[in-house]
């Protein structure tokens, strides 16, 4: 029964010392992971917001499709329906929403130095349809007609008026301006309630082919198109191939030259960077498609931005996803990313530590032992120094209370050896000091 409490003392006696050393060890090691962490970023928001158009429109619908795969990674999107472009920057500017669909030109970064541009989805192409029976061909042909240009707070609308002032018509009573579009600007049109309509949607629009295959309206062939993306940078120069439509009913009848700016995706300096690369990730799954003005391999694209790219959207495009969200789940990638920081500084302690503990733990177990030694050995040369009967009967019995403490140290097993060989030279210098009493000639 003794033995087993003697074997559970020093047990306990070994792991109150390993406490000691790897306890301070550890303390230390989770001071420095506190005060690393002040440096990571906070962990990405749940929700964030993107402003889009009306409803019927092809910014909400892409929204729609970014909101079903935010939702397998746990985030939630909140779709703002708007009046358009020129609102979307009101809110952007104005931090109300993380996220906006913007025509290419309706803002610049002088304007708006905090923006960052971060994808061009596809080519917007301005449609002007007007009445079959009017022979339209530039915008000046417009005068004297009533003109749908799109609500206020549109890119339809900014467009229009650009275009109606580079021939000088933005601001006068040469024509009448309808602060119309999309379907409720369309059913005027087919009503003839107005002479033309100005759209910019993409080419896939339901409403554009509506309009294309209805008997009663026609597409403007814009024959200076190119002269207008000489003067607006943000302006592509686009063909719509004869029969691209219809090949059948050879839709449109022949070449129809266009301008189109791009629609863009542009964020401010609030959103999240772990979000930028997972929002780059789905508009490239939901923007890879061709289109009849584009292939799949066009967008979604660095080119036709407003303002600086975003470093995020720029390592995508040179790079592709982030390593991590590759092969991670996106929570454990965006854990990971974020506690890289702490990395460093861990691997930079920690290594160490593994090579000084363990010499520290034997040392602190040895010094145990190696202490009694300096005792020892000053005892003994006292007694060879200042032989006499009294020295010599003090040193023994200091002997006996030496041996007695060393009994009562507790090191681990594997420092038993240590621990029995100081035991032995205690002997031996007893049985050294006591061979002196046998010296009749020792002094009193």
């Amino acid at each position: 029964m003794k033995n087993n409490q003697s074997k559970h003392l020093i047990k306990n006696n070994s792991l109150r010392e390993l406490l000691k050393i790897y306890g301070a060890s550890f303390f230390i090691v989770c001071l420095i992971m506190v005060i690393a962490y002040q440096f990571v970023e906070p962990a990405p928001p749940k929700t964030i917001t993107i402003a889009t158009a009306s409803a019927d429109g092809a910014y909400f619908a892409f929204a729609k499709q970014y909101r079903q795969l935010f939702a397998k990674e746990k985030i939630d999107l909140k779709i703002l329906e708007t009046s358009g472009s020129v609102e979307n920057l009101k809110l952007l500017a104005a931090k109300k929403v993380d996220v906006a669909f913007l025509q290419g030109g309706v803002g610049t970064e002088a304007e708006y130095p905090e923006f960052r541009g971060l994808a061009s989805l596809y080519l917007e192409p301005l449609w002007i349809f007007v009445k079959k029976d009017l022979d339209i061909t530039t915008i000046q042909d417009l005068i004297g007609r009533r003109v749908a240009i799109g609500p206020e707070g549109s890119g339809t609308r900014q467009i229009a008026l650009q275009l109606l002032a580079d021939n000088n018509l933005a601001e006068t009573d040469k024509l009448e301006l309808l602060p119309l579009g999309g379907t409720e600007g369309a059913v005027e049109l087919l009503s003839h309630n107005i002479d033309a309509l100005f759209l910019v949607t993409r080419a896939g629009s339901p409403l554009v082919r509506q309009l294309f295959l209805d008997p009663q309206v026609k597409l403007v062939n814009l024959v200076r198109a190119e002269a207008y993306t000489r003067l607006h940078q943000y302006l592509s120069h686009i063909v719509l191939p004869e029969g691209v439509l219809d090949m059948v009913h050879n839709i449109p009848d022949q070449d129809i030259h266009l301008v189109a700016p791009a629609a863009t995706l542009v964020t401010n300096d609030g959103l999240h960077p772990v979000l930028i690369d997972l929002l780059m990730q789905i508009t490239s799954q939901v923007h890879k498609d061709e289109t009849l003005l584009t292939s799949g391999n066009d967008f979604p694209s660095s080119k036709y931005l407003d303002f600086p790219i975003s470093k995020e959207a720029d390592r995508f495009y040179r790079n592709g996803p982030p390593f991590l969200q590759r092969y991670l789940p996106f929570w454990a990638a965006s854990l990971i990313d974020r506690l890289k920081v702490m990395a460093l500084p861990l691997v930079a302690l920690i290594i160490p530590l593994m090579k000084v503990l363990p010499p520290a733990y034997r040392w602190r177990m040895r010094s145990r032992i190696y202490s009694w030694y300096e005792e020892l050995h000053g005892l003994d040369q006292y007694v060879r120094e200042n032989a006499n009967r009294e020295v010599i009967t003090s040193a023994l019995v200091t002997l006996d209370a030496m041996e007695h403490d060393v009994r009562q140290v507790e090191v681990p097993l594997s420092y038993a050896e240590e621990l029995y060989n100081l035991r032995l030279h205690i002997e031996l210098l007893r049985s050294q000091i006591g061979r002196l009493l046998e010296n009749d000639e020792l002094k009193v």
